[in-house]
């Protein structure tokens, strides 16, 4: 049965939205409703900004609350509730109880379930982006919830040495070891030197929130980059970030964040209706709308 044939079997439709602080600018709303629009399904999906809260994790727990009560489909969960939601949870699922971060929730039948599919998002761009570059030793920026998904799929994808640096060191470590369980203790070390960490690495992944709109900046003194290293950030608004002009400047290989926020937002689709969103579709229309 086609996608389409599937969805005109749905006649409700579908309420579900973004958590977080600072997303006023996210474009999660087209990708989800625009997709629902080309299958014939009805979806709203709405911002629910909680970087006014007072106590943001009071204001998390409500809305999940709330959106369970009212009916919702499901929710998405981005910056900086990915691990402080997992409490409020009923159920996780074993993929996200394994990266120990959620960006998606689903209720069904009065139970709010986790899900983690930035891991399936970024795995995605691995394999489309950076087909042939090396990856014996890779850095990454972050050790949060969406770092903890990064994380896993370079090491899935073959990343021979991920080097962890985060602002707070005690994250790093903590992700480190929850990696070692899984990887062994020769493939995942903590950063403490930035620039030294940079200057042998292959790659450089930014799975902080620093680029977004709501955080503008970069992460990395543009001094550190070089034209050997392929630079790739998960931030997709702005596409392109001040890391990304650095790198570009500096002559690297650089992979923005469109393609991982496509695939993880069509499988929280998926999750949300029950119907296989067009993958292919929803990244054509992506770039075109997007691109500067």
């Amino acid at each position: 049965m086609t996608a389409i044939a599937t969805a005109q079997t749905h006649k409700r439709g579908f309420l579900a939205g973004l958590v977080g602080e600072g997303i006023g600018a996210s474009r999660s709303p087209l990708l989800h409703e625009q997709e629902a629009d080309a299958l014939g399904v009805r979806l709203v999906y709405s911002l629910y900004d909680l970087a006014g809260a007072p106590d943001g994790a009071r204001a998390l727990s409500r809305v999940i609350e709330a959106a369970k009560q009212m009916g919702f489909a499901g929710l998405n969960i981005t910056h900086p509730f990915k691990q402080r939601v997992i409490p409020l949870l009923d159920r996780l699922s074993d993929e996200a109880r394994r990266i120990g971060a959620v960006n998606t929730v689903s209720f069904r039948d009065g139970q709010a379930t986790g899900f983690n599919t930035d891991y399936l998002g970024f795995a995605e761009t691995l394999r489309r982006c950076l087909a042939g570059a090396r990856f014996d030793h890779v850095v990454q920026l972050g050790a949060g919830g969406a770092g903890s998904a990064t994380a896993r799929a370079l090491l899935e994808h073959g990343a021979g040495i991920l080097q962890l640096h985060d602002v707070d060191g005690d994250r790093a470590e903590a992700l480190a070891n929850s990696l070692q369980r899984d990887f062994g203790k020769s493939r995942v070390a903590v950063a403490p030197d930035l620039q030294a960490a940079i200057a042998s690495a292959d790659g450089l992944v930014n799975a902080t929130p620093v680029g977004m709109a709501g955080h503008p900046g970069s992460p990395v003194p543009a001094g550190a980059l070089r034209s050997s290293l392929w630079v790739a950030d998960i931030v997709y608004f702005p596409l392109q970030t001040e890391l990304l002009r650095q790198a570009a400047d500096a002559g690297c290989r650089t992979v923005n964040g469109v393609a991982m926020v496509v695939f993880q937002a069509a499988a929280a689709f998926d999750i949300f209706t029950g119907i296989h969103a067009q993958r292919e579709r929803m990244l054509a229309r992506a770039i075109e709308q997007w691109s500067d």
